[in-house]
């Protein structure tokens, strides 16, 4: 692993996270985060920005953080730090820049994201057990209190389980049962939303039956939730979307506390405001101008074979004639029109092989 080709004579910056956790599992990792023991900002400053092919991106004082980009790739460069949670759930406040790699990694949400690898050696340091809990195959906080500064963790330890196979400890397991029963909602919702995304992206039945059986969805809503009865993940499969992660979440039923886009939010609208469906030409009219992922919830939480059939089938069918076709046979533009298209429709759905001309004699037939 070699991002940055640099001579770093105090061998004080470190690979760290998710980028040293990945190789050792012998896995891709597409981020790269580091992290120089000190000041990392005046360190790249100092050393790093005159460099052939290399570009300071970005800065962030007060986290004392800096991304740059070397020979075409992104990497973050952190200050160790030390950091509390003022207001729990919420962002922390940086207490100490340039703390020691132990202070660095106690800040951080589980053992095996805490691993570092010098930059210039190539050693791993492992201040908190993390290969223990990597050979283990075992998820770990650091401290009691790791939940209460940041309940994303509890998604984000899911996503972990699902994507490696990994499980709780026992410990973390109690703390996270704890916290679930006693959660505190003034916390950051954007952070919620972009773990949710990040796991239920990865399009996974049993991510989501954990979700719902561990009661991790209490971080969303205080209402009960149960598991619908259709597999997720084989529908996304057969009829894939975009929003993969709104298809699962959408399952929660409120998603008042999430900060959802317009187009987000109208998926959720649109599925709501559709009832019953009783026939091909209502459950055609009810889902030709809404997104898939609306058809997919009402397919999961209201009738699957009325999703399934205009999915598959009625989906296809099309009428042919337009406005300038009516006009042609002398009509004048009317709300009439709409009727006369519903009409149309309502005789191809019950006989997809009619061509334009057959439209055309039945709007000569009820003219």
């Amino acid at each position: 692993m070699e991002i940055i080709n640099i001579k770093d004579t105090s061998n004080k910056l470190y690979y760290v996270g998710g980028v040293v956790r990945d190789e050792l599992l012998g896995i891709e990792s597409f981020d790269i985060d580091m992290t120089y023991e000190g000041n990392a900002i005046e360190f790249v400053q100092n050393n790093l920005q005159n460099l052939q092919n290399f570009e300071i991106l970005q800065i962030n004082e007060p986290f004392g953080t800096v991304r740059v980009k070397t020979d075409g790739r992104e990497v973050d460069i952190a200050s160790t730090r030390e950091e509390v949670y003022e207001k729990k759930g919420h962002l922390p406040s940086v207490t100490k820049i340039g703390c020691s790699l132990k202070e660095d990694a106690m800040r951080r949400d589980f053992t095996i994201n805490a691993l570092y690898k010098s930059a210039v050696s190539g050693e791993i340091i492992d201040l908190t057990g993390g290969l223990d809990d990597l050979k283990n195959k075992t998820i770990r906080v650091l401290h009691d209190g790791s939940f209460i500064d940041d309940p994303t963790r509890i998604i984000r330890g899911l996503k972990f389980s699902i994507r490696f196979g990994f499980d709780l400890d026992e410990h973390t397991k109690k703390l996270q049962e704890n916290y679930l029963k006693n959660i505190n909602y003034d916390m950051c919702c954007k952070r919620v939303k972009k773990e949710l995304i990040e796991t239920f992206n990865l399009n996974s039945q049993s991510a989501f039956e954990k979700f719902i059986r561990q009661k991790i969805y209490k971080l969303v809503t205080e209402k009960d939730v149960s598991l619908p009865q259709e597999n997720i993940e084989e529908l996304i499969k057969k009829y894939p979307v975009e929003n993969v992660w709104l298809v699962y979440a959408g399952c929660i039923g409120d998603l008042s506390r999430l900060p959802l886009t317009k187009n987000e939010q109208k998926i959720l609208d649109d599925f709501n405001a559709t009832g019953e469906l009783k026939n091909d030409f209502e459950i055609y009219k009810a889902f030709e101008k809404v997104s898939r992922e609306t058809v997919l919830l009402y397919g999961i939480l209201k009738d699957k074979s009325a999703a399934e059939r205009y999915l598959e089938i009625l989906s296809r069918i099309k009428i042919e004639i337009s406005g300038e076709d009516l006009l042609k046979l002398g009509l004048k533009p009317s709300k009439k029109f709409s009727e006369i298209f519903d009409y149309v429709l309502l005789k191809k759905l019950e006989n997809p092989e009619l061509s334009k001309e057959d439209e055309i004699n039945i709007v000569r037939g009820i003219i």
